[in-house]
């Protein structure tokens, strides 16, 4: 079916759900997966229309999702009506300003507090068993990103044996670390693009992929994000302050701050290494361009951690490697 028809289709569905002739309809936001959003304008409100290619997206997660986290107290559109044999959802609308958009040095503290405090609703409900578990496996396949599409597809680079067996040993040794961290619900892209300024404070989306699993995955994506980039110093107090409201909400945050800083930036090398498959996939196999602008930043939150760990010293080798740059006596040349 041609994306026409399908838009021709959601704009008789939604004139049905909502009881009108003629409706004012818009692309609402654009998407990294098959998923479209539409603003439609009715008098002086307005919903969302998402239209998701059944062959490619199943809307089920995100209507289970959608309950799971509003029930928990976090500012998630509401559903509407559904129609999940052909992918069709109405939703109620968060409303166009991102904390991308809103953010500023004087904002970003009061905005990430509400933030934090949303997150932790979220973890504070979890329960196991109710989410996919982010376990070995799902980690392990979003790892294998980063050689397939960023590595061999973006930087043309054909590892040698020495260089796969590097590879191996550090995926072992982040698995390892991110694996032994306390599990929760994961919103698993918690960034200033999915966070909205609403009433309440944040409003949430694209958390359909969400699952149960490392505690401090979802507060990398926060402030280890690839479309804004903060001074480590403050990154580093906004952890402190999450930390710190988490273990007074009973969360199964380390008891010692530097333990869970530590698995904070390991939790970090893993999201970065997919994300810079993810976002040379995007590239290549999709067509989108916009995502190469913001691969300099990943790298960077990569190669800092992985310079400031014993044990990723070889993944930062490699790195350099792949960059074919020339590092001698801690100098690149």
């Amino acid at each position: 079916m041609q994306a026409v028809g399908r838009f021709e289709l959601l704009q008789d569905w939604a004139r049905t759900q909502l009881g009108v002739a003629e409706l004012s309809i818009a692309p609402a936001s654009a998407d990294a997966s098959f998923r479209r959003y539409f603003r439609i304008t009715l008098g002086g409100r307005s919903v969302i229309a998402m239209d998701a290619p059944p062959e490619h997206e199943d809307c089920r997660p995100y209507v289970h999702v959608a309950r799971l986290f509003r029930d928990a107290g976090a500012n998630l559109p509401q559903v509407l009506a559904r129609d999940l044999e052909r992918g069709f959802l109405l939703l109620t609308d968060l409303g166009a300003a991102t904390y991308l958009q809103a953010l500023t040095p004087d904002n970003a503290g009061a905005l990430y507090a509400d933030a934090i405090d949303a997150l932790i609703r979220i973890q504070s409900a979890s329960r196991p068993g109710v989410l996919p578990a982010y376990d070995e496996a799902l980690l392990g396949r979003e790892l294998q990103l980063f050689p397939d599409w960023y590595l061999a597809r973006h930087r043309g680079v054909d590892l040698g044996n020495a260089q796969r067996a590097t590879l191996t040993a550090a995926f072992r040794t982040i698995l390892d670390c991110n694996l032994a961290e306390p599990c929760v619900y994961v919103h698993r892209d918690y960034h200033s693009r999915n966070l909205m300024l609403t009433e309440p404070n944040p409003g949430i989306l694209d958390f359909q992929d969400a699952v149960y699993g490392p505690i401090s995955y979802d507060l990398v994506s926060l402030f280890k994000d690839a479309y804004i980039v903060w001074d480590e110093e403050r990154v580093l107090d906004w952890v402190i302050r999450y930390w710190e409201k988490a273990k007074r909400a009973r969360l199964p945050v380390r008891a010692d701050f530097s333990d869970f800083y530590r698995e904070f930036e390991w939790m970090g090398a893993q999201r970065h290494l997919k994300v810079l498959g993810i976002f040379a996939r995007l590239y290549h196999r999709d067509g989108k361009d916009g995502y190469l602008r913001d691969l300099p930043a990943v790298m960077a939150y990569l190669r800092r951690t992985c310079e400031r760990y014993r044990e990723l010293a070889p993944l930062a080798k490699l790195l350099d490697e792949s960059d074919r740059r020339t590092v001698t006596a801690g100098y690149t040349f």
